[in-house]
């Protein structure tokens, strides 16, 4: 079968069909709520100047955190990964954990420690601390993997590091920049914690406001309207900079071999000084007011068995959660990857639209969903599951897509040609090669699940408080202390799958390497 002509896969295509079927829940619910005031009424709430206001802003605001997380993603892991730096096992695990730690705990941690911190600039400095690790985790991941032959080619060539860094270095690890790059612009756009407690005014915090304080369920599906739009606009933008035919794996099968590590020499200790200012910023200031707030006690009695009930409750919603959404997000990475084309594209990218919705707009067309399509379903644990895959399916997608090209696509056709089912191939040979992949995905899509806080506090079922809703609670009446428990815990629960993934990267178990100049 030639390159230009994959082969079709009827079962996988309709098993992917049926999973963004669930990513497509809450727009065809804005869809049908949209239509409901005409086009009159839309033209009406979006074609404002206010909403022309927070498309520049939410705009603006993307673009100066991807951007931002691009420079230190990048930055942070060649560091790491090609230099001598001290402690550099230590600093990749410290550089991944800040993905544990929620927008709201680093904004109110913020907040709390600098008076009179709001506006569009501090919320872009929190939103970068927390989420440049969706550009570090790739880029570690891809410096490692790289083929070395490449930049020792180069290198013979009469190029110095520099030119090879860019000309070679570069171009390796561009799609892994490319796409922790989109999940931190998707991520801006969708984000209510940070931007709220910071009061700045983007689409997500006017959708909020809108539902919560002026109770205008119609104004506010709207207004996601215009984000949807928004996301499409930044996925075509991201598509425009992908280079298609190019080949960014290895030639061969050979033994992986270390990258010579680059001496850093007298800008040693500054990078690493930078390398340990950044930690302190996105992990150290956090961990020393919730360690302050925590010595001030309990304020209630009674309080230890209600954060043991809701760190229960939030380990198996996640649980539950990142499980349904890896199942479902595995035929959309294996198509994407084994039989390319529009089908495969388009199913991947619908994925992503409900991935920048506020959280707000996914719970209300979940209960949408429960009460007049799926009763059963409402307020159960898996009405809440379908919310966190129709949010975070994209996370799972990109680590199983990533795992799929690295598997040898012709153990599979081998397999076919000795007489196993399509499933059995599946089962005995494509996963065992993807499970890495898989476990890497699930983990983030884990992490996401425990911090994700307005879709919860609407589809959880009654009676049941998870750590980041009990947190959102005791803050919103100023009572720290009592919140504090849950903020430590939460970040606890989170820390684990992130130390995972910095594992994953492969930079822990890398063996030492020469060093050169």
């Amino acid at each position: 079968m030639s390159r230009l002509s994959p082969p079709r896969r009827p079962l996988l295509s309709l098993a992917a069909l049926g999973a963004a079927a669930v990513t497509a829940i809450p727009l065809c619910y804005l869809l049908v709520r949209a239509l409901t005031p005409g086009w009159a009424g839309w033209a009406e709430t979006v074609l404002t100047t206010r909403v022309a206001e927070l498309t520049a802003r939410s705009l603006a605001l993307a673009a100066v955190v991807t951007a931002a997380c691009v420079v230190l993603g990048v930055g942070s892991g060649f560091a790491v990964t090609r230099t001598d730096l001290p402690a550099r096992r230590a600093f990749a695990v410290l550089a991944a954990l800040p993905l544990a730690v929620p927008t709201y705990i680093a904004a109110f941690t913020w907040v709390s420690t600098f008076r009179g911190m709001e506006g569009f600039w501090p919320a872009a400095l929190v939103l970068t601390l927390c989420c440049y690790p969706y550009v570090f985790l790739p880029v570690t991941a891809a410096l490692v993997g790289a083929d070395p032959a490449q930049e020792e080619v180069s290198a013979s060539l009469g190029r110095g590091p520099l030119r090879t860094g860019v000309a070679v270095t570069l171009g390796q690890i561009r799609p892994a920049i490319g796409a922790g790059a989109l999940l931190v612009a998707l991520y801006v756009l969708s984000d209510f914690g940070a931007v709220s407690i910071l009061r700045t005014d983007t689409f997500t915090r006017a959708v909020f406001v809108t539902f919560d304080l002026g109770f205008d369920r119609t104004g506010a599906v709207l207004l996601s309207t215009a984000l949807v739009l928004l996301t499409v606009v930044v996925l075509s933008a991201e598509s425009v900079t992908r280079t298609r035919h190019a080949r960014y794996t290895r030639l061969g099968s050979g033994a992986r071999r270390p990258h010579p590590r680059l001496r850093l020499g007298r800008a040693r200790l500054p990078v690493a000084a930078a390398m340990a200012g950044l930690c302190a910023l996105s992990l150290g200031l956090p961990a020393v007011n919730l360690a302050r707030r925590l010595a001030a006690g309990v304020s209630e009695p009674g309080t230890l068995g209600e954060v043991a009930r809701a760190t229960g409750a939030t380990l198996w919603l996640a649980g539950t959660g990142a499980a349904l959404t890896t199942v479902l997000a595995l035929p959309v990475g294996l198509l994407a990857v084994r039989s390319p084309g529009r089908l495969a594209a388009l199913l991947e990218r619908l994925t992503y639209l409900s991935h920048a919705l506020p959280g707000v707009v996914i719970g209300l067309s979940l209960v949408f969903f429960g009460i007049n399509v799926a009763y059963p379903l409402y307020q159960s644990t898996w009405l809440l599951a379908l919310g966190y895959a129709a949010l975070f399916m994209p996370l799972a997608v990109a680590g199983i897509a990533a795992a799929a090209a690295q598997a040898p696509a012709v153990l599979e056709e081998v397999a076919s040609s000795l007489g196993r089912r399509p499933l059995g191939v599946l089962r005995t040979v494509t996963l065992p090669l993807m499970i890495p992949g898989v476990a890497s995905g699930a983990a983030l899509v884990f992490i996401a699940c425990v911090k994700e806080l307005p879709a919860t506090l609407l589809l959880r079922p009654t009676g049941m408080d998870t750590l980041a809703t009990e947190l959102w609670t005791q803050a919103s009446v100023a009572a720290y202390a009592a919140a504090t428990p849950y903020a430590a815990l939460l970040l606890v629960v989170s820390a684990g799958p992130a130390w995972l993934l910095a594992r994953r990267t492969g930079v822990l178990a890398e063996s030492g390497a020469q060093v050169s100049r």
